[in-house]
């Protein structure tokens, strides 16, 4: 199992490295429920790490609806954590009845290629979860970040094993919201599993 540790500082992204993180997703303010980081704390993330770093672009709380100028800001922001070296994107737009914008979310997935794209949870907010997955592999999505559609994900297990089955490995699905050593073991059977891991001994947690 491969697991994703959502950092919102280099010094916490390092310490998850230590402790056996196999890949970071970099963003700030998880209080909010992660925005996109600066610039230089992305920089030094990067550079430091040996792990792949995945870069969080959302560009305020809220809903995933943008405006022109936001969307102009995310593709920007793609553009230029591109040039400092990380391994992948974690994003997404919707529509304002909580559909897949899959005009824009296509541009997100182009702009950001070869690097691996993640739509983010705004997936856990779409009305026909099922028939927007057939959509994000069409655009070519590497996976889907998710709670299953509930506050926990262990909640959402449901859901979540649907999904999977759904895919039938054209795209991963990787659990995330609420994911702790006590509940991990639940997941066993997805490949990614994503969570802040406040306390642990991540290699300790795979085995």
């Amino acid at each position: 199992m491969i697991i994703e540790v959502c950092a919102e500082s280099y010094e916490y992204a390092l310490k998850a490295e230590k402790a056996g993180a196999d890949r970071i997703e970099l963003c700030k303010d998880l209080h909010l429920d992660g925005l996109t980081p600066d610039y230089e704390t992305a920089k030094i993330t990067i550079d430091k790490l040996n792990i792949p770093v995945f870069i969080l672009i959302r560009p305020r709380k809220g809903d995933f609806i943008y405006s022109d100028e936001e969307f102009e800001l995310m593709k920007q922001d793609i553009l230029k954590f591109k040039e400092m070296g990380c391994k992948g994107i974690v994003s997404g737009v919707l529509n304002s009845d909580n559909s897949i914008d899959l005009k824009r979310t296509k541009e997100l997935v182009e702009l950001s290629k070869p690097l691996e794209f993640t739509f983010h949870r705004a997936f856990d907010v779409v009305s026909k979860p099922l028939k927007e997955i057939e959509n994000l592999i069409i655009l070519g999505v590497d996976r889907i970040l998710t709670s299953g559609q509930k506050e926990k994900a262990i909640n959402g297990l449901e859901l979540l094993e649907k999904l999977k089955n759904t895919s039938q490995n054209r795209i991963k699905i990787m659990p995330g919201s609420g994911v702790s050593p006590m509940t991990i073991k639940k997941f066993k059977s997805f490949s990614e599993i994503h969570g802040s891991f406040t306390k642990f001994d991540l290699n300790e947690i795979k085995n």
